[in-house]
């Protein structure tokens, strides 16, 4: 047998726990949401917003950034918390926190011009879809018979 046949001979999938699967799509999800946010600076006007105090339609306060903290430190400790927390509490919590941020995610098209469709629609596209993965993965999670 030559090594090239060897090595396709022995490949094979090996399954990634639910837990793993769920942990890195939340690590999808933080990337995706973190540099639409950063890309977002690159339109027009934002840093001039930003710099006159106003993110959206809001002033900018200490309750407005503990809101965004909040909003990314979510998702971010649904990493660890995805890859650590016993089934049970891991599928619901995974169930909860991905219901909450589909309209979350959808709110951030709210206001934006049919010019930005094409960055705002591929990006909330590509979220949505990671959070339907998500729900799909928790919901699906298969029971383990008791002994």
């Amino acid at each position: 047998m030559t090594t090239q046949q060897h090595l396709t001979a022995t490949r094979s999938d090996t399954q990634i726990p639910v837990q793993g699967k769920l942990a890195a799509a939340w690590t999808s999800f933080m990337f995706l949401y973190i540099y639409v946010d950063y890309y977002h600076l690159y339109k027009p006007g934002v840093v001039d917003d930003l710099r006159s105090g106003v993110v959206f339609e809001f002033d900018i306060s200490p309750m407005l950034v503990t809101v965004f903290l909040a909003l990314t430190a979510i998702p971010a400790l649904m990493v660890v918390l995805s890859a650590s927390m016993p089934a049970r509490a891991n599928r619901a919590a995974n169930l909860v926190v991905a219901t909450l941020y589909v309209p979350v995610t959808v709110f951030n098209a709210v206001g934006e011009t049919w010019e930005w469709a094409s960055f705002y629609g591929l990006s909330i596209g590509v979220e949505l879809l990671l959070l339907a993965y998500i729900l799909r993965s928790a919901w699906k999670w298969a029971r383990t018979p008791h002994a």
